[in-house]
């Protein structure tokens, strides 16, 4: 974990949002190199019009990868809807869930739209058992990123790390295939999925703005949290009788 500033990065960075100043403003920066989105985070954004909003975002950003994800529940209807946002722009990755709600693994749309030569961005998989069904349904001849929700992973006390190495291997028959670290919670995920060797994390825009931090001296760090906490305590007036 020796990275002190973006550049000594090797992995790409994706940035994760539904606002389209934001989803504007983060495409613009040379070191983000693809974008991702998906309905829970384009609901919270007020998003109310799915295709009109993908649209309005595919006309101002033409040169990088963006993920636009399905939203039905049958597998019939996952294909027909991924060949639509497939068709939007030669830029769209179509997102697809690992299962749909009722557990059942989605093959059929990954395998057809993969076999049809749609990027497809395989999402919500979080165990390697996961990772290798997914394999084997991508055509070895299309491009595809498996998004692997390391940080839910973490979320239920085990470390991720060892459990992305392991997807990581399986992956290696699909070489067109790339592992995606997902919901990272904390800039110490960017190092570590870039150390395993993961080639996409996704970060949504308050993780990015700490990436001024990477590699920060801490004595410097320490004294800043400590003028923080003085500064803090004035304003909000505070006395103490001695």
């Amino acid at each position: 974990m020796t990275a002190t500033s973006i550049d000594d990065l090797k992995i790409k960075i994706f940035a994760d949002g539904a606002d389209l100043d934001g989803m504007k403003a983060m495409a613009a920066k040379p070191w983000i190199k693809g974008l991702t989105t998906n309905p829970t985070l384009m609901r919270k954004a007020g998003v109310t019009d799915y295709p009109a909003f993908a649209r309005k975002v595919l006309d101002t950003i033409t040169d990088k990868p963006i993920s636009f994800e399905v939203f039905a529940d049958d597998a019939d209807a996952m294909t027909a809807q991924g060949r639509v946002i497939g068709s939007w722009a030669p830029n769209v990755n179509v997102k697809i869930p690992v299962t749909n709600t009722t557990g059942t693994f989605m093959g059929a749309p990954i395998s057809a739209l993969s076999k049809a030569g749609v990027v497809v961005n395989v999402t919500a998989i979080m165990t390697p058992g996961q990772v290798k069904a997914v394999a084997d349904a991508l055509d070895p001849a299309t491009p595809a990123i498996v998004s692997v929700f390391a940080g839910r992973v973490a979320d239920t006390g085990r470390d991720p790390i060892p459990l992305m190495t392991e997807c990581r291997e399986i992956l290696k028959s699909r070489p067109k295939a790339e592992l995606l670290w997902a919901s990272p919670r904390e800039l110490l995920n960017i190092i570590q999925a870039d150390s395993m060797g993961c080639h996409i994390i996704t970060v949504t825009n308050d993780l990015l703005a700490k990436l001024s931090g990477l590699g920060k001296d801490l004595d410097q760090f320490s004294l800043e949290t400590v003028k923080m906490f003085e500064g803090d305590a004035k304003a909000a007036g505070y006395t103490i009788a001695t």
